[in-house]
């Protein structure tokens, strides 16, 4: 038996997950009761409450300031710079050469990071664009994300060297970053001609959209991993009406468009083309 701090009970679970669904739309299975008790449990901590029905009273009363909190508590952000580097290779080599021929008239590129988490998906794609696109052309990246804390930190653009090191060649660090010094020893900060041409924003893949695009990339990667299938479908629905003609879309490496929309074709895997 698991000594626990609270109380959590199946019903407990069953509640908090339909709570997790309605506002994510993420999908909890039943072995995810450890990971969510853990991740809610410092919320209760930090309110000095004592059960999680107590908890669950609360959040279906508040309307603002705590389920921000819960759904920043229950996203996963795991993310790391040029993360599966095929993509960017491909970005590089392929997809904007192919855009930039397209749309050598209007010079004109508009790219979505759908699950941006705490920036290094969009930065990633901004110093690829960068490198291969004149600088006369109008680019812009959207970077949105549901959990409005590390939204904070995409919007800072300032990161531990020693975590990014890893990912990112000396040239580009020297190149695309600038060291920080006294406080900010030991990290790096996105230098603004790559931080001008994103912008951040919050927002639920489960609501309205703001934007009409069209978008000729959309990044969504290791997201809808975490929905059921019916809400996968709506969301590929939702990508395909805002792509353009032949516009990309490209998610995680354990992700796949099978029987889930007619909409799109298989470039490679975890690449496809709306048409």
């Amino acid at each position: 038996m698991i000594e626990r701090e609270f109380q959590f009970s199946k019903r407990d679970f069953d509640l908090l997950r339909e709570l997790v669904n309605k506002h994510t739309g993420i999908s909890l299975s039943d072995h995810k009761q450890e990971m969510l008790y853990s991740r809610l449990s410092r919320r209760l901590r930090a309110l000095n409450l004592d059960n999680f029905s107590s908890y669950y009273k609360l959040l279906q009363a508040d309307n603002g300031e705590e389920l921000v909190q819960f759904v920043n508590a229950v996203t996963t952000n795991l993310t790391s710079f040029f993360r599966e580097p095929h993509h960017f290779k491909l970005l590089a080599e392929v997809l904007l050469p192919k855009l930039m021929m397209k749309k050598h008239l209007s010079k004109r590129l508009r790219i979505w990071s759908a699950g941006c988490a705490s920036g290094e998906e969009p930065y990633s794609i901004g110093i690829v664009v960068k490198e291969m696109v004149p600088v006369d052309w109008d680019v812009k990246i959207l970077a949105t994300d549901l959990d409005s804390s590390v939204l904070a930190k995409g919007i800072d653009g300032v990161y531990e060297e020693d975590k990014i090191a890893t990912a990112i060649s000396p040239d580009r660090l020297q190149r695309w970053f600038k060291k920080g010094s006294k406080i900010q020893l030991g990290r790096v900060q996105v230098i603004p001609e790559i931080q001008s041409l994103i912008t951040f924003k919050r927002l639920n893949l489960m609501d309205a959209w703001p934007m009409h695009g069209p978008f000729d990339i959309i990044f969504c990667r290791n997201v809808v991993i975490y929905f059921d299938k019916p809400t996968q479908k709506v969301l590929f629905e939702r990508f395909a009406n805002l792509l353009d003609d032949d516009g990309y879309l490209l998610i995680g490496h354990s992700e796949n468009l099978f029987q889930l929309s007619t909409r799109f074709r298989l470039l490679q895997q975890t690449v496809y083309m709306k048409g």
